[in-house]
């Protein structure tokens, strides 16, 4: 029998890049989260806005391509492609390599859709920080911002 892991094992020997690391995790989490409770519950759902995003930050995908980078079961990327197929968010066309793919883009009303919902959790953000930060806060949070990117993309 295996030992269980040790959970509890430090995430780092210096203790306070340890809590850092944990409150930024907590925080970013929790806006997050509170964010995307911020949508329009008649709206797409965040599959469908996950798919949308990555058709326009990647470009176009093979349903294939799509379902593994968004980490979708085959079948969910099927009723997904439908929905948004329907409604002329995305386009499917035949692979011009392999006949028996088809190759996915975003059109400009699955973009519109896309930006839509941008707003909505921009204009949600813009008043929560007008309602809870200071002047001060608010250049004391745009550089934290700054650096969650840098640390993002590192």
């Amino acid at each position: 029998m295996q030992p269980e892991p040790d959970v509890a094992s430090p995430v780092s020997a210096d203790p306070e890049l340890a809590e850092l690391a944990r409150l930024v995790r907590e925080g970013v989490g929790r806006l997050n989260w509170r964010m995307r409770a911020e949508r329009d519950l008649n709206g797409p759902g965040p599959a469908v806005l996950a798919v949308l995003s990555r058709l326009y930050r990647a470009g176009t995908h093979t349903p294939t391509a799509l379902a593994e980078a968004e980490r979708l079961q085959p079948q969910s990327l099927t009723r997904i492609l439908a929905w948004v197929t329907e409604r002329e968010l995305v386009t499917r066309a035949p692979d011009p390599e392999d006949g028996r793919r088809s190759l996915v883009s975003i059109t400009p009303a699955g973009l519109a859709v896309l930006r839509e919902y941008s707003v909505q959790r921009e204009r949600w953000l813009a008043a929560a920080l007008e309602r809870t930060l200071s002047p001060t806060e608010r250049q004391l949070l745009k550089l934290a911002s700054e650096l969650l990117v840098r640390v993002a993309d590192a």
